[in-house]
């Protein structure tokens, strides 16, 4: 009944806001990608000269608005063989719950730490905006796996399409549970509006620029 509520309390919104928010992301993204390509194009190089048998783009499935999954686009930051080691690394899990982290992944590669230090590694996931797969603020897109441990709380995150940055990824990133995430999704989707997500990306900026709590 909670889940409900909250997916109710979201439709009906500012109906302006919920129109619009798809439209002005796309073309937002559309000119980053335009106005980015040469650094684009860089780090793709940088990654395939580091070893031109492995693609330059990691691809992984991720579920989005209501449990509908999609194909998440980045920049590959890992050893080619990563999602075959993971299950060896699970039991080090650093954060607890339905989410996994481990600040020294042996699995990422030296220019991968950098990407993820700067988040220059999530830029692809911009293409997953124009497709409409994502928003450019929302919560965080989580793994098939994570989301089969959720609670019918923790399923509230998915009433809303996910987003590149959001609440948690500007208020401390992997040093907050995930509790704490879901607490903060929460509260983004129940007072979404223009002047929230303006002043999320504007942090967004300030935590690439000064990052904390990115590995």
């Amino acid at each position: 009944m909670e889940q409900t509520n909250l997916n109710t309390r979201y439709q009906t919104k500012d109906q302006t806001y919920l129109k619009w928010k798809k439209r002005i992301d796309a073309v937002l993204c559309i000119v980053a990608l335009i106005v980015l390509s040469p650094l684009l194009f860089a780090i793709a190089l940088i990654i395939k000269c580091s070893n031109w048998k492995a693609p330059i783009f990691f691809k992984q499935k991720r579920v989005g608005k209501n449990g509908i999954s999609f194909d998440m686009y980045k920049f590959r930051t890992m050893h080619e063989d990563a999602e075959a080691q993971l299950e060896k690394y699970l039991e080090k899990n650093e954060i607890e719950g339905a989410m996994f982290k481990l600040k020294n992944d042996p699995r990422v590669t030296k220019f991968g730490r950098l990407l993820r230090k700067t988040s220059l590694d999530e830029f692809p996931q911009l293409w997953n905006v124009v497709k409409g797969d994502m928003a450019l603020v929302g919560p965080r897109p989580p793994l098939q796996r994570e989301v089969a441990e959720y609670t019918t709380h923790d399923k509230q995150r998915l009433v809303i399409t996910p987003g590149c940055t959001g609440l948690w990824q500007v208020s401390g990133r992997n040093e907050l549970s995930f509790k704490e995430m879901v607490e903060l999704d929460l509260r983004y989707i129940q007072r979404v509006s223009f002047g929230l997500d303006f002043k999320i990306m504007c942090k967004t900026v300030l935590v690439m620029l000064l990052p904390k709590g990115a590995y």
